[in-house]
């Protein structure tokens, strides 16, 4: 399985010389292992994005490059909730790359609209990073019913099976079944959880990230509870939680992850937006990727994040006063372990087109 996250490299240890010949078989045979689990992975990322790009791929299935390409293109885009500025954005990168490279045939178009797909999508692609604190504290945020404690789940695992240890807080106090659900996985993948009996979200995450530092953990995950952007006052709440974090580590969270399903179109656009201007959004987790119409949002919250800035600089945006850009980490397309993977830019502009 290919790695969901970056680490800090550690210091360089003196290892004994091994020959090359015992050495390749085995990295060979791991390499092949991770190539097959990828393409696994991808066919169900086009399987799962089918009903999403079948309206965008009968586009081209003409001879002409014309008006009414673009036209019907653009309705296409829409209907598969790419929003009204992407679409707008899309369309003339698309005219332009069409211009310079004198192309006569749709199939060639499809190929640029792939590559203007790509390099809006691109800035979003990052590596999750840990290991550049310790702990490395990520709070997780979301609507109920996004696939919020599932994801932290996966997440769990993947880090734990990488060596990582981490330790889980159960700060989802409103859901009756949340401490429980976050039980369960911990238990399966051998990691620790700090919960409380009618404790508030603020005290739980404090604790756990108090506890992760005296017991030495890589990582501590942050499951809180879920909410609707509209819900000021519960809004309020993951603001305060984040200070508290804060509290217990100073520079904390390094993470704020947004789990949004990508069934829910624009709304999903509107979801990043609302919980951006609350805490400062450092990545998103887009789930429920299979079998949606609607994947083509991911171009509106690229383009969102684009406007929204900052770039590598560093600056601050205007609007929420963030000083990094969001990236999409992972995307889902169903509920098993192996179907929450990293996002790659090319290979979803890839699966959207057919």
């Amino acid at each position: 399985m290919f790695s969901f996250f970056k680490k800090r490299s550690p210091p360089v240890a003196p290892v004994a010389a091994v020959p090359a010949t015992a050495a390749a078989e085995p990295i060979a045979a791991s390499v092949e292992e991770r190539a097959i689990e990828r393409k696994g992975w991808l066919d169900k990322l086009r399987s799962g994005l089918r009903k999403t790009g079948s309206g965008i791929a009968q586009v081209f299935t003409g001879t002409q490059i014309d008006d009414a390409l673009y036209a019907d293109l653009e309705s296409a885009l829409l209907m598969a909730d790419v929003g009204v500025k992407a679409t707008e954005y899309l369309l003339v990168d698309l005219k332009r790359r069409v211009k310079e490279a004198r192309v006569s045939d749709r199939s060639a178009v499809k190929a640029l609209l792939a590559d203007a797909i790509t390099d809006l999508l691109k800035p979003l692609q990052r590596p999750l990073t840990v290991g550049e604190h310790t702990p490395t504290v990520i709070m997780v945020v979301g609507v109920n019913g996004a696939g919020k404690t599932t994801s932290v789940g996966k997440l769990t695992r993947h880090l734990a099976e990488s060596g990582q240890k981490v330790l889980l807080a159960a700060a989802d106090t409103f859901r009756a079944a949340a401490k429980e659900q976050l039980a369960v996985w911990a238990g399966r993948n051998g990691v620790e959880i700090v919960s409380q009996v009618g404790g508030d979200p603020s005290s739980v995450t404090f604790d756990a990230v108090t506890a992760g530092k005296a017991r030495g953990c890589d990582v501590v995950i942050a499951d809180t509870a879920g909410r609707l952007p509209t819900q000021l006052h519960l809004m309020e709440e993951l603001r305060k939680v984040k200070r508290v974090i804060g509290k217990a580590q100073t520079g904390a969270p390094h993470e704020v992850l947004l789990v949004v399903d990508g069934n829910t179109g624009q709304n999903a656009l509107a979801q990043v937006k609302s919980f951006d201007d609350t805490l400062q959004l450092t990545g998103l987790i887009i789930t429920k990727l299979d079998g949606t119409a609607k994947g083509g949002v991911l171009a509106a919250i690229a383009l969102w994040a684009r406007e929204r800035g900052p770039g590598a600089g560093g600056a601050i945006s205007r609007e929420s006063g963030a000083t990094g850009p969001v990236a999409v980490y992972f995307i889902g397309v169903g509920e098993k372990l192996e179907d929450l993977e990293t996002f790659d830019a090319r290979e979803f502009a890839t699966a959207l087109l057919g």
